[in-house]
């Protein structure tokens, strides 16, 4: 059953056409990964879904369990049960990691809390009363804004690049988290151009230049890592590119 379908979604800002005739169905509960090359337009598919100021003036279709969300705003989604954890998450001077987390939390419970903390490597300790400001790595504001997400149980998790900034170990963290989001029945939209994360998921999709040019299992789009590109008639075709699937 599909409980996000992306029907003919053309995007265009400032006179450029950045997502061109988006067709995409998300099954519940499975992991799906949206990959491609850097400039693919992947992020701005995330943050068109997520609906985003300026992202919302969209051609096509927005379907979430049924129903056209296209002039909802980022709130009124969130509300729906969609969320998301950005590439390089935000600041919020004045606010302690524990005032962001209960914010998240429904039932206010603090050992829920140090639950998702404790799960991504991050001690409670030493981390609920400290700023979420600049004294925090990037790694780590993503790692919060995870726990944020596995808190607030959301129904639609979009992640994107949920590697960047993060070392290996802390990288095993988050795709237990991913697993548990599974689990729980949470549909998971990975963001990426990484082979690590791909491999986290059920089903993939392959962009390049904002259109979808490939999609299957996982195994299916993991060729395009071994190959830097798949047999297509895309503009943006290598010409060096020489075919390497089968032999």
């Amino acid at each position: 059953m599909e409980v996000l379908q992306l029907k003919n979604v053309t995007l265009t800002l400032n006179d450029s056409t950045i997502l061109h005739n988006i067709n995409i169905d998300f099954w519940d509960g499975c992991v799906h990964a949206v990959s491609g090359p850097n400039g693919a337009g992947k992020s701005t598919l995330a943050s068109t879904i997520m609906g985003l100021e300026g992202y919302r003036e969209i051609q096509g279709s927005i379907i979430y369990e049924g129903k056209n969300i296209n002039n909802l705003s980022v709130d009124e989604r969130a509300r729906l049960g969609i969320t998301m954890a950005w590439q390089d998450p935000a600041r919020y001077e004045g606010l302690t990691i524990r005032d962001f987390l209960l914010a998240s939390s429904k039932t206010k419970d603090e050992d829920i809390i140090r639950n998702a903390l404790s799960s991504l490597s991050m001690n409670p300790r030493l981390y609920l009363d400290r700023a979420l400001d600049k004294t925090l790595s990037g790694g780590e504001r993503k790692k919060i804004e995870l726990a944020s997400i596995l808190i607030n149980e959301a129904r639609l998790v979009l992640l994107d690049e949920p590697d960047s900034g993060i070392d290996v170990e802390s990288l095993e963290r988050i795709f237990e988290s991913i697993r548990l989001l599974k689990k729980r029945g949470t549909t998971v939209i990975l963001i990426t151009h990484s082979l690590a994360v791909l491999q986290q998921a059920d089903h993939a999709f392959l962009m390049c230049s904002g259109e979808i040019i490939d999609k299957g299992k996982k195994e299916k789009i993991i060729k395009y890592f071994e190959n830097k590109c798949i047999p297509c008639q895309h503009k943006n075709i290598p010409d060096e590119w020489e075919p390497t699937i089968g032999k």
